[in-house]
């Protein structure tokens, strides 16, 4: 196809999805505070049916909020921000983003015991914002899949250059065309790529750290300096896909973008595991992120 055939098409999409965004935020602006504290409630109460390891009260605890993003059937996407303290600069703003695939349940859960050590211990060291469950259509589903409600795969669906012949000639020559792994008709075709896309846009991390099962390694994408190991997690580096958060961030964005695989999708790691993981990560962010002068803190 040629390239301004496909710059037409992509401008269309964009148009349309544009216009979609649009009404649909009118509508939640109207809606009455007690409705989006309804939204949580039930989001909430459907996590808590869906995973053993996650039950209504601990997620209702955790004091999530309505993110500016819905999936395709209109669950919300839910985040917590840890925000700077008064008396402390963070030394850097960090994005946690857990459940991109539906299907990798320890992703999700684990996210959500880090965010109970944050409730207890924030200090302000850095400024953080997370989002547990980036996919509630997957997860949440009577049986849960790796894809959103539309079937594509999110972690495919980012732009990069050339999207789509690279997407489709890696689906096709190096999938087998499996569903799976289906990355959409057009980048950012999904709303909630659209709205992990966004709030790196608003939020501006210094760092991306993508939860993800069950290959039981680190990997890494972007600049400077890699971590070697996260509890029992050695860095492997396996290479970014066309359309991957890895790539669209960490190549194309230059933000550092950390995948934590666990070894299992669908059992937790021991708690020394999970502590040690997120105690690495909290000391490599410190080596990573150096003090930002106080004004900095207020971006």
């Amino acid at each position: 196809m040629p390239a301004f055939v496909q710059m037409a098409l992509l401008a269309a999409v964009l148009a349309t999805f544009a216009a979609a965004a649009a009404a649909s935020t009118n509508e939640m602006e109207a809606l009455e505070p007690s409705t989006n504290g309804d939204l949580v409630t039930a989001t909430c109460q459907r996590i808590g049916g869906k995973l053993g390891s996650v039950d209504y009260e601990e997620c209702m605890k955790i004091g999530l909020e309505l993110s500016e993003g819905y999936a395709v059937s209109g669950t919300p996407i839910l985040l917590k921000e840890y925000p700077p303290l008064p008396t402390r600069a963070p030394r850097g703003r960090v994005l946690l983003i857990g459940g991109i695939h539906g299907d990798e349940y320890s992703s999700v859960t684990i996210v959500f015991r880090w965010m109970e050590i944050l409730d207890r211990y924030h200090s302000g060291l850095f400024h953080w914002r997370i989002s547990p469950l980036m996919n509630p259509d997957g997860l949440l589903r009577k049986k849960s899949q790796r894809m959103n409600e539309n079937g594509v795969d999110l972690n495919r669906n980012f732009p990069c250059p050339n999207w789509f012949d690279e997407t489709r000639d890696y689906w096709v020559r190096r999938t087998s065309s499996n569903p799976r792994r289906f990355p959409g008709d057009a980048p950012l075709s999904e709303p909630e790529s659209r709205w992990l896309h966004d709030e790196i846009e608003r939020f501006q991390p210094e760092v991306i750290v993508s939860v993800h099962a069950p290959h039981g390694v680190l990997d890494f994408d972007g600049p400077p300096e890699a971590p070697k190991r996260f509890g029992s997690l050695h860095l492997n580096l396996l290479g970014t896909y066309p359309g991957s958060l890895g790539r669209y961030a960490g190549v194309h964005k230059d933000i550092p973008v950390v995948t934590i695989e666990l070894p299992r999708a669908g059992t937790m790691p021991t708690y020394k595991e999970q502590r040690q993981i997120w105690l690495d990560l909290v000391r490599w962010l410190k080596t990573r992120l150096p003090a930002e002068p106080a004004t900095h803190a207020a971006r």
